[in-house]
């Protein structure tokens, strides 16, 4: 996947390397149409009401969900080469309506393999438990590169569904991450419980010196009274802090075999600018997913639909191109919403992931 024609962001250049619509549940394109916790809401409540039948029922594995395991952690630290990657957990808690409305075409089989990838994620009464996860990646010389921001404070768009207030900036603290040292912000799409840290309810940016990085097809595709413009687009370009790319773009390192690099990687479906983050080490690879896949089903099971991606025929195949190439490269997954940070890319159905 490395490729060294790819473009590069300057602003965020490592002096040793040489090299110089938001769609699905979200707000409306017109303020007369119901925004997104009622929209969420609705939806699931409409598709829990028909659903074929709980998820507790689905397999004998499932008739006695176990209590919701806790997360792995509010940081988990692993090293990629000459990358020190943070998961940062924002916050954990469920996901309104139940896990099989969410995923309607998910089978019996395929539950019962989620079941043994993420066993936290499975609630009572068919509830979906999941985390909301962030990402920070140091680089030698203390520059960090965060990518999302997660639900944010009280007050936040993601205030009507998500558990909020998010624990962001305290995990930051503890890991010894000021805001001010925050080159870059990557936003893997523009949905609430991915840019909530971003800017303040206020419209002030919460990283001060961060060069904000979203894909244009991600900023093209909103309406001018979607609440992700309103609330974050327009105060980033307020204070001169959004950068647009557009495709495959280097932000650090040399995208080369043995080289090193970060790496913006467009996998569009769960939003039509949605993009994802390889991390090469040189060697070592992890794929920081966003949401290409949100629920150990997908995981198991990459056809699985779930029911707010913008376009489910590309998300499938953006889904399933990405874990083949994980699974080619050897390369980790960094999950926003498992209960796991770091997961490897299992075979696809038919084959029997390891105990």
């Amino acid at each position: 996947m490395n490729d060294p024609t790819v473009p590069t962001v300057p602003f965020a250049e490592d002096p040793s390397s040489g090299a110089g619509p938001e769609t699905g549940p979200d707000r409306p394109d017109r303020p007369d149409r119901p925004g997104r916790r009622r929209v969420l809401r609705g939806a699931l409540a409409v598709a829990s009401a028909v659903a074929l039948r709980p998820l507790v029922a689905a397999t004998p594995a499932a008739a006695a969900p176990a209590a919701p395991a806790a997360s792995a952690g509010a940081v988990v630290v692993r090293r990629f080469g000459r990358y020190e990657v943070l998961a940062l957990l924002d916050a954990h808690g469920p996901f309104p309506g139940t896990a099989q409305a969410a995923f309607p075409d998910a089978t019996a089989a395929d539950w019962e393999r989620a079941r043994r990838l993420d066993p936290a994620a499975f609630g009572p009464n068919d509830t979906w438990r999941l985390d909301f996860r962030c990402y920070a990646v140091r680089r030698p010389g203390g520059r960090v590169t965060l990518v999302d921001t997660g639900i944010g404070p009280v007050g936040s768009p993601a205030s009507g569904w998500a558990p909020v207030p998010g624990r962001l900036p305290a995990v930051l603290a503890r890991t010894g991450i000021a805001p001010a040292d925050v080159e870059t912000v990557v936003l893997t799409h523009l949905h609430e419980d991915h840019y909530g840290w971003s800017v303040t309810p206020e419209g002030a940016p919460v990283f001060p010196n961060a060069r904000y990085v979203v894909q244009h097809a991600e900023v093209a595709a909103l309406g001018p009274a979607r609440t992700a413009r309103t609330y974050v687009v327009e105060p980033l370009l307020r204070a001169g802090q959004l950068h647009e790319v557009d495709g495959r773009t280097v932000l650090a390192g040399r995208a080369r075999p043995g080289g090193g690099a970060i790496t913006l990687l467009p996998t569009p479906g769960h939003t039509p600018g949605h993009q994802s983050v390889l991390v090469d080490g040189g060697g070592d690879r992890l794929l920081l997913t966003g949401d290409v896949l949100v629920h150990a089903v997908q995981l198991a099971t990459p056809a699985v639909r779930y029911l707010f991606e913008a376009d489910p025929g590309t998300a499938r195949r953006t889904r399933e191109e990405l874990l083949a190439e994980a699974r080619r490269t050897g390369a980790l997954l960094g999950t926003a919403h498992l209960n796991h940070p770091f997961v490897r890319p299992w075979p696809p159905t038919g084959h029997t992931p390891p105990n």
